[in-house]
């Protein structure tokens, strides 16, 4: 198990070697998240990694529940200090990194860490996640970025998943991985005793079916109101996926990208348009 003795290690190498300085420093982390910043995934994730880094937690006033990458560009925004210490924005999770490396923050950090959300963000969640939006924001300036989520929505355990992203964070750092060129991963941690967690799993994010039909209601004034329907079940949870890993026990680590790009498919779309451009049959 990796934790503060892995620093004191480090201190009685060679103070000279090039492992030695590396090992000696201290990250400086930025935390923030979509639940808000009084939710209890973000405090145990402080509570965590308080003692291994120099951390900062700005995170939204209130819920960001699948606000993705959102920026605020229509109004201003404020940030203010709570008692705790952490700051809060009136504002997205993207719009709290995007403000804390841009100004707010008088240095740069060396990862960037979203969670721990309330609830799982795998395969098509992703797209909507407000805690991978937070993430992404801190990969898009070139910040190695880590988003945890608890796979159900009862924090129960909470004190596990923080202990598992503290040690995964360590371990990163361990390799030399934080202060190199940026990553972004999204990790899922199942809502299980510590000693019954199992190891990370490297996967690709599964599928979900499409999501449950729209609630419509009737408001208090005779208007129809409606509220989006819950997330649809997983449609590929086959092995390999977060999905399979997560019920097996297990914390399902998965690579992100941004580039959208659909490069399997750009020599089919290059016949299309040549076919449209000089009026052919594209049948």
């Amino acid at each position: 198990m990796i934790e503060l003795a892995w620093y004191k290690k480090c201190l009685r190498r060679d103070p000279t070697s090039t492992i030695q300085r590396y090992c000696s420093y201290i990250m400086k982390i930025l935390i923030s998240n979509d639940d808000g910043f009084t939710a209890p995934g973000i405090v145990a994730l402080f509570e965590a990694l308080k003692d291994v880094a120099e951390v900062e937690v700005i995170a939204p006033e209130h819920n960001n529940s699948a606000k993705s990458n959102a920026l605020t560009v229509t109004s201003p925004l404020y940030v203010h200090r709570a008692s705790n210490g952490f700051r809060y924005v009136n504002g997205t999770p993207a719009d709290c990194v995007h403000i804390a490396l841009t100004g707010l923050l008088e240095y740069r950090p060396d990862l960037v860490v979203s969670g721990i959300n309330n609830g799982a963000n795998m395969g098509d969640d992703t797209i909507y996640s407000g805690t991978v939006g937070a993430a992404m924001e801190g990969y898009l300036f070139g910040i190695p970025a880590i988003a945890f989520s608890q796979v159900q929505r009862d924090w129960l355990h909470l004190d596990a998943a923080a202990r598992k992203a503290r040690e995964l964070i360590l371990s990163l750092h361990q390799q030399q991985l934080v202060t190199r060129s940026p990553w972004l991963l999204n990790v899922n941690v199942p809502n299980l005793p510590y000693a019954d967690i199992g190891t990370v799993k490297l996967c690709r994010l599964g599928r979900r079916h499409a999501a449950e039909r729209v609630i419509q209601q009737t408001s208090p004034r005779g208007e129809t109101m409606y509220w989006i329907g819950a997330a649809g079940a997983a449609a590929d949870d086959a092995e390999g996926t977060d999905f399979h890993a997560t019920a097996q026990g297990h914390m399902s680590m998965t690579p992100l990208q941004v580039d959208l790009t659909d490069h399997d498919h750009l020599g089919y779309w290059a016949q299309t348009i040549s076919c449209l451009s000089t009026g052919a049959d594209c049948t």
